[in-house]
């Protein structure tokens, strides 16, 4: 951990790197509010993947996951697009391997079921090469609804966002097993004596949350809706926080009149990401120095380009 002399020199060297580098900083909710900070934009995987494909900048920094440096590079395949550490993986990325999911594709079309994979940004670049369409939590319903109704829904890989939209929809999924382990883990029990503690608080989840916490909640929706929601309530309040608890830094800077709580985890009452984690001021700056670790182009990029831009553009 930098001390703060050695945090503002690496605030300093950054900022000389990227003029150098004429790079632009993308930085997800999630991360550090010491990374948010000097970030260019900020967003959820939505908005990032827009601003993504309008950067002009040859050189992209993208502090998030892997997969979201994989999405701005297909969306900028002649443009160098650096991830601080590439270790920074998802854990629900992992729980849909592209192999498996073609095995069970392939299941799925020999029973003669008619389906259109729909898949969470949350993955793999072979599996959104797999997929027809791609969502995030703030376009999924939308997406969903343009599946024609004489489809089944085949939902991957995140089983909780499936079954909120399932729900949400009225219509059949047929559901992966995957999940977030940030989302997964969040105590209900906690939930609910914080509530008791703070009977007036506004409980906000979002929809990766087990149905168990979703049912506690106020208010159900990914960062950028919950942004919105927080945002539409002048008088002050307190909100009960059921996500990464960096994204209490985005609550606090845009709305200090409101008190924000994290939900604690069941085993540690953080419950931060470990793969956002893996990201550091001292990374961003040997990234743009070094210009590697650099997302390098892959055979899947192109169908999975096309389909990211179907989806989401």
């Amino acid at each position: 951990m930098p001390s703060l002399v050695q945090e503002l020199q690496i605030y300093e060297e950054i900022a000389e790197l990227k003029k150098k580098r004429e790079a632009v900083i993308l930085a997800h909710y999630y991360q550090d509010g010491a990374i948010q900070e000097l970030a260019d934009i900020t967003g959820d995987s939505l908005r990032l993947a827009r601003e993504a494909a309008k950067v002009t900048a040859p050189v992209i920094v993208f502090c998030g996951v892997h997969f979201m440096a994989e999405t701005a590079k297909m969306l900028n395949p002649q443009k160098t697009v650096l991830l601080p550490d590439m270790e920074a993986g998802c854990s629900l990325a992992d729980s849909c391997p592209a192999p498996a999911l073609k095995r069970f594709q392939d299941d799925l079309r020999a029973k003669g079921i008619k389906f259109q994979t729909v898949t969470y940004i949350n993955s793999t670049a072979a599996v959104k090469a797999l997929s027809d369409w791609i969502v995030t939590s703030g376009n999924a319903r939308e997406i969903v609804d343009r599946v024609p109704k004489d489809y089944q829904i085949l939902f991957t890989p995140d089983e909780h966002l499936g079954r909120y939209l399932m729900q949400e929809s009225g219509r059949p999924f047929i559901l992966w097993k995957g999940s977030c382990i940030v989302h997964e883990a969040f105590s209900v029990l906690d939930l609910v004596k914080l509530k008791k503690q703070h009977p007036q608080s506004i409980t906000i989840a979002h929809p990766e949350c087990p149905q168990n916490m979703l049912q506690q909640s106020d208010f159900i929706g990914g960062t950028e809706g919950m942004l919105k929601f927080v945002g539409s309530r002048p008088q002050s309040s307190t909100f009960l926080v059921a996500t990464e608890p960096h994204m209490i830094w985005q609550f606090e800077k845009r709305f200090p009149q409101h008190a924000f709580l994290p939900v604690p985890g069941i085993a540690c009452a953080c419950n931060a990401c470990p793969h956002m984690a893996r990201n550091t001021l001292e990374k961003i700056r040997d990234c743009m120095r070094d210009l590697k670790p650099e997302i390098e182009w892959a055979p899947e990029f192109d169908a999975a380009g096309a389909v990211i831009r179907k989806s989401l553009l």
